[in-house]
């Protein structure tokens, strides 16, 4: 022995029986197995347990803008079990939490059978309490969101008293009309382009595009929750079961990260809330997780671009300046992700979102503006372009849907959204010599006097959030929104298909006008009717809802073609050119905020529900009537 060979260490001393050695052999493996045992219910941040268990085990990790596999480890948090959660293992990711503990370098040293049953009895006791530990987590989590909480927590049914039927005959026609036009473009898309993303209704075929990653179908989620307001039940029925059956996440194409939170996730999320289906939320979890990536940056400022397989790599679009990300497209992942949280239990969605603002709320904001590219690298501005349009719109707009989303409790974005309007409104707003009010874009300190059709947004948007702002000025904001969309209409009313353009201009003696040939097209956009929308509900003006049919008679004679709608050309040409493409977002976003200018003001109510940017209803999150309900149901139970 090693023992005999130390100076001063009588052999003799050390010597001991057979039987006593036995004993302590015995002893000893009684020692290691209660060692291991105990490792089992050490907490999972204990260092010593993470280096015994094996590799397959769930670990959580600090979630940061660190690599891939930070962000896909951030997902197996071992308090949110997949099947919980409705998501999909990861690759080396088991269903079981059990650890896998292997114990045949023990096993070689115990003595004599009493120790290798003492072992295998300890093992099954330590299997066994984990059982009962892994139950008793899956019943405090299996219920991450509880949907009939949920419904009782809304203040209105989300359908209204009478599915939003009005007590006037003319209104109710007219909600009707846009009901058909409805039914008219989905059952063309059915028929020509089923499972495709859009129709081309001229050519009667599908069409795919490249935004999507490889993922199909948007019209099908776009129009999920559309048709179900709409009370069209058997095309809903049958977008579901497509959802449900034939649509594949596991792509591998690049996609973009802003279209497809607006579309997928948002017409998913939506879908859920609306009808409790739980492979809703399962997917648009599962989908929101496939995102996660983009966010992998030194700044946590997500790419545009994102490969939706297994690699997750991101960059920037090859058309953004200097590989910076868009304010619109990083800006616009609010809603969503809060949501995604909500649903999954799973916070890294939401701490995502929040480092976007942590960083925006550190950097200098020239004049108080935000310009429209950002480096995900630096985290700095990359050039000084602002626009309440293309390029920067929505990012404004999740502001105060986000203060209004939270039940009015989020109050870094109240401060935000309304430090932006100061500032757009010192900056951008501008008065024609005709009187008509418009947001320009600003280039480095120079104003260029156009308005894009996108920023017809800004009225409903700031018609929602006058109510919340400065008491001296939430009149003057009603105001503002009411002239700006006085605007748009004139953008409509001035061309000869009353229709408005992309962009119109304030310049050279033009007025609401397009002076450029590549402005004049019309795609069939939404956003000059979703401000008819909430002003009409802000203030029930009657001329929003004939404003409205102002626009229902254009489509009709302009956009309508035999097998479905149609983008045009030239708003201003006598005879139309259509450009053979009816967008998803016609079904999700212009269709619905028509059918809603026409409907009581109980379907969908603004006091329930937010609309992201794709017009997909989210409601508000009542955090207190959640708890309360919570709270009750334990106290019946006890």
């Amino acid at each position: 022995m090693v023992f005999r060979k130390l100076p001063g260490v009588s052999a003799s001393g050390m010597g001991l029986r057979l039987s006593q050695k036995f004993v302590f052999l015995l002893f000893l493996s009684g020692l290691v197995t209660l060692c291991f045992g105990a490792l089992f219910f050490l907490p999972d941040s204990v260092r010593l347990k993470r280096i015994f268990l094996s590799k397959t085990e769930v670990q959580p990790v600090t979630v940061g803008s660190g690599s891939e596999n930070d962000v896909r480890e951030h997902l197996k948090r071992p308090k949110e079990p997949e099947h919980t959660r409705g998501m999909t293992p990861g690759k080396g990711e088991t269903k079981s939490r059990k650890p896998s503990v292997s114990n045949e370098a023990t096993e070689e040293r115990m003595a004599g059978g009493k120790a290798q049953e003492d072992l295998t009895l300890s093992r099954s006791k330590a299997d066994s309490l984990m059982e009962r530990v892994s139950d008793a987590d899956h019943d405090a989590n299996s219920d991450t969101f509880n949907f009939k909480k949920f419904q009782g927590c809304l203040l209105k049914p989300a359908l209204g008293r009478d599915s939003g039927s009005t007590a006037d005959p003319k209104t109710n026609d007219r909600r009707e009309k846009v009901k058909e036009m409805m039914k008219f473009a989905w059952d063309n898309y059915k028929r020509y382009a089923w499972g495709k993303n859009e129709l081309r209704p001229l050519t009667k075929n599908g069409h795919l595009g490249n935004m999507f990653g490889g993922l199909r179908g948007a019209s099908i989620v776009d129009s999920l929750d559309t048709l179900y307001i709409m009370g069209l039940m058997d095309e809903y029925n049958d977008a579901k079961e497509w959802v449900q059956t034939s649509l594949d996440l596991n792509s591998n194409g690049e996609a973009s990260l802003f279209e497809v939170n607006i579309r997928y996730v948002g017409g998913l999320l939506s879908a859920y809330y609306l009808t409790g289906e739980e492979f809703f939320r399962n997917k648009a979890v599962e989908l929101g997780e496939k995102l996660l990536p983009a966010f992998n940056t030194p700044t946590g400022i997500p790419r545009g671009v994102i490969n939706l397989g297994s690699s997750g790599t991101s960059w920037s679009w090859g058309w953004a300046s200097a590989g910076s990300s868009i304010l619109a497209e990083f800006g616009t992942l609010h809603l969503e992700f809060v949501h995604l949280t909500e649903l999954s239990n799973n916070p890294v969605f939401k701490e995502k979102v929040m480092s976007i603002r942590k960083l925006l709320n550190k950097i200098e904001k020239p004049h108080g503006l935000y310009p429209n590219f950002l480096s995900p690298v630096s985290g700095n501005w990359v050039q000084h372009h602002v626009s309440i349009g293309g390029l920067g719109d929505s990012f404004y707009e999740y502001l105060i849907k986000s203060y209004l989303m939270s039940d009015k409790t989020d109050e870094e974005a109240k401060k935000m959204y309304y430090s932006a309007l100061e500032a757009i409104e010192a900056n951008l707003v501008q008065k024609s010599p005709g009187g008509l009010t418009y947001m320009a874009e600003w280039r480095g300190g120079i104003l260029d006097h156009k308005m894009g059709h996108l920023a017809c947004f800004s009225g409903g948007m700031i018609g929602i959030g006058a109510d919340d702002g400065a008491p001296e000025k939430r009149q003057h904001y009603l105001d503002l929104a009411a002239e700006i969309t006085h605007t748009c209409h004139e953008s409509y009313t001035r061309s000869t298909t009353r229709l408005g353009p992309e962009a119109f201009r304030f310049d050279s003696g033009a007025e609401a006008t397009a002076t450029r040939l590549s402005d004049r097209y019309y795609i069939l956009r939404p956003e000059v009717i979703e401000s008819y929308m909430y002003l009409w509900r802000l203030t029930h003006d009657p001329k929003y809802r004939d404003w409205g049919w102002e626009a229902v008679e254009a489509l009709e004679q302009h956009c309508r073609v035999e097998s479905g709608f149609s983008g045009i050309r030239d708003v201003y040409a006598l005879t139309a050119s259509h450009d053979n493409m009816q967008q998803s977002f016609f079904l999700s976003e212009t269709l619905k905020y028509l059918y809603l200018l026409f409907s009581d003001d109980d379907l969908l109510s603004l006091e329930d529900w937010v609309f992201n940017t794709e017009a997909h209803p989210l409601p508000i999150i009542r955090k207190s009537c959640l708890q309360d309900e919570v709270t009750e149901e334990k106290t019946v139970s006890e």
